[in-house]
């Protein structure tokens, strides 16, 4: 069992940077794939980066590379979210995802651990 909980959302202008942080409980963490959803209101929840359990590898959905930066400190069981030059349509509710598979956790249907979500809202 997994159990992450997210933090680090919140309000901030277009072109602001924020970093998420999903905190991973369990001595198992630095085995798992760890992945970042958002769910924007009124639409899917959606894939936006995913990291493998040692980090050299990373996948992003195409509409946040070069802005958005995953990256994980197993010693520390977290798993971070760089955001930068943030845009309006980025606003949305952020979901931690955990799995054995950096393939499993980039697809939603499949992934088995969720955190609650964090809030991000950027203003134009």
């Amino acid at each position: 069992q997994v159990q992450l909980v997210e933090s680090g959302g919140g309000l901030v202008q277009a072109g602001g940077s924020l970093r998420l942080s999903c905190a991973a409980s369990g001595r198992t963490f630095g085995s798992y794939a760890m992945g970042w959803f958002r769910q924007a209101p009124g639409k899917d929840r959606e894939f936006v980066a995913a990291i493998n359990w040692s980090g050299p590898s990373t996948y992003y959905t195409d509409s946040v590379k070069g802005r958005f930066t995953i990256s994980r400190d197993n010693a520390k069981n977290t798993v971070y979210l760089q955001m930068n030059s943030l845009k309006p349509e980025n606003t949305a509710v952020y979901y931690c995802a955990a799995d054995r598979s950096i393939a499993v956790v980039t697809r939603q249907a499949e992934v088995r651990y969720w955190g609650q979500g964090t809030q991000v809202t950027v203003s134009s």
